[in-house]
């Protein structure tokens, strides 16, 4: 039997991913604030905890999966979580997507409890999310990390140690800056395209074997075309992403002018009420400068 832990956050990332460490044998203690999706777990084989601190008292290893940096640090810090029910020793893995700043300050104040943090951001949505294909960054101590190597690749296909703490999450915001930045690149030229009368979804095929295919490209087109924006990704999360990116370059004197435009259309986007929206939703800019919509025919 393999050693039981706990998970932390069973959103539309979490929830795939705590279900496919069941498929792959171990024994889980889920907590979440949504009780319908503990109950979905439980049903599937896991066994439910009320709160961070019982989870932290049954288990040795535990993974959080939550939308932003005070999420992540309630759930630790507060009372009833994490860290009043963890023993020593304890390895903690944040997938959550938070500031890098956050995650060094956390892993201090882990550290002084004994307790060992892990930043391990994952890249990929819930398509990869569902087939255990993730792309997961990680920073922190590496026996910390060989220590539960292996249960990361039972939720994806790409477990790097990217250096120490914080830089999991370093590397996740250079991803979600490339991502957007192809979301964007991908939705101007459609709208190009279709302007100029040419089919856009022809296009897509005509270019996706060439040095303009990206797996951003083969994964949102397709969405595009059929105007399908169910997340996915929302555009919020993305706007958080890119927040945390731009936080994190002015204290270090990086210039990113690209991220900071793509931010203010996904800004735009969510005063127009689509922040609910796949980031894939960033072509609807696009097409309202251009006053034309995209989509397949029939």
């Amino acid at each position: 039997m393999k050693k039981e832990i706990g998970f932390i956050g069973l959103g539309i990332m979490g929830k795939p991913m705590s279900k496919n460490l069941l498929k792959a044998g171990y024994s889980l203690v889920v907590c979440d604030i949504n009780l319908y999706a503990v109950e979905e777990l439980v049903e599937a084989g896991a066994q439910k905890a009320i709160s961070p601190k019982e989870v932290a008292q049954r288990t040795g290893i535990i993974f959080t999966m939550l939308p932003n940096s005070p999420h992540v640090k309630e759930v630790v810090l507060d009372k009833d979580g994490i860290l009043e029910g963890a023993k020593e020793g304890t390895i903690l893995v944040d997938l959550s997507s938070i500031a890098p700043k956050v995650s060094r300050e956390l892993f201090n104040i882990c550290k002084e409890k004994g307790v060992v943090m892990l930043d391990a951001p994952v890249s990929g949505g819930e398509p990869k999310a569902i087939n255990a294909s993730l792309s997961i960054m990680v920073g922190g101590p590496e026996d910390a990390f060989e220590s539960v190597k292996e249960i990361l690749y039972k939720m994806g296909a790409s477990v790097i140690l990217v250096g120490d703490t914080g830089s999991g999450n370093v590397t996740k915001l250079a991803n979600q800056m490339i991502v957007a930045l192809n979301i964007a690149a991908m939705s101007e030229a459609l709208v190009l395209a279709a302007k100029a009368g040419v089919d856009p979804e022809k296009v897509y095929q005509a270019i996706r074997g060439g040095l303009a295919g990206s797996v951003v490209l083969d994964a949102k087109a397709p969405m595009v075309l059929k105007r399908n924006y169910n997340p996915g990704f929302r555009i919020e999360l993305h706007i958080k992403d890119l927040l945390n990116a731009l936080d994190t370059a002015h204290e270090i004197g990086v210039p990113v002018p690209l991220t900071a435009q793509i931010l203010e259309i996904m800004q735009a986007l969510k005063a127009d009420g689509k922040t609910c929206n796949d980031h894939g939703g960033i072509i609807q800019f696009y097409e309202k400068l251009a006053h034309i919509e995209i989509g397949l025919k029939g």
